[in-house]
């Protein structure tokens, strides 16, 4: 834990199959212009998984990168995680855009977009990317400091999600709340004050989804922007908050099953 602290901050590593393929398939979309730079691949893999080996090496022709075969033991030295099965790729950055007048229009329509604030750990910002992305969401919008510096371990967080979604940034929410609104989204904020249950509030698309993190949340500016602020009630009485990514998710799916039959 204390080597993969020191060393995610700032990652274009991938790490295992998952995460490559992810990044792979995304080369052909027009939202994605991170490319596989070289690839690192365990020798004592070539052989025991030959079909796997030759299709990388098909790959790599195809979109220019080259393939160094390296021992199981110097790819664990190079590793942040130790799940990385043999196969690292080492990535070049990924465009971020900010979210414009000139471009909100080429979300979908009847879209549903979430923005993340102050999650305070790329693992569970890359587990609400897979979330998010599981339960439908078109876009995620990113405050202008976010996790994908260290793009590697979200990708392996989120199981690839995170190379497959359409990522943007804003300079603030509020900005970013007032351009989809104007797209025709209305502005839904998870939190306390002022809340109604989300079971009993209308979740139906086109949406905008502001989750924040545990500890600075939403801002007062954003908050009094939303539609509707909601909360998710618990079970049983319980003092503890969720975890901003364990949030996420649950109000994903619930936009997903109000959804599910429009």
């Amino acid at each position: 834990m204390i080597k993969e602290q020191q060393r995610f901050a700032d990652s274009n590593l991938f790490e295992g199959m998952v995460s490559i393929r992810a990044v792979l398939e995304s080369q052909h979309q027009p939202h994605n212009d991170r490319r596989i730079t070289e690839l690192y691949y365990a020798e004592e893999r070539t052989h025991s998984h030959a079909k796997e080996y030759a299709w990388l090496t098909h790959r790599a022709e195809e979109f220019g990168f080259s393939i160094t075969v390296l021992p199981m033991a110097e790819l664990d030295d190079m590793a942040i995680g130790n799940t990385h099965g043999g196969v690292l790729a080492l990535c070049s950055n990924r465009t971020l855009p900010c979210l414009t007048e000139d471009n909100v229009h080429t979300l979908p329509e009847n879209g549903f977009f979430v923005m993340l604030e102050g999650i305070e750990d790329p693992y569970n910002f890359g587990y609400a990317m897979r979330s998010l992305y599981a339960a439908g969401a078109d876009a995620v919008i990113l405050s202008e400091r976010n996790w994908m510096r260290a793009a590697g371990v979200v990708c392996r967080a989120s199981a690839g999600a995170s190379e497959r979604f359409a990522l943007y940034t804003a300079a603030n929410g509020t900005d970013a709340a007032a351009l989809l609104r104007k797209h025709g989204c209305r502005v839904i904020c998870a939190d306390m004050d002022n809340s109604v249950a989300m079971y009993d509030t209308a979740l139906t698309r086109p949406l905008f989804l502001v989750v924040g993190g545990e500890k600075r949340g939403i801002s007062r500016a954003l908050l009094s922007m939303a539609d509707a602020v909601v909360r998710l009630d618990y079970g049983r009485e319980f003092p503890g908050a969720l975890s901003a990514a364990s949030a996420a998710s649950i109000l994903a799916f619930e936009v997903y099953r109000q959804n599910r039959d429009l």
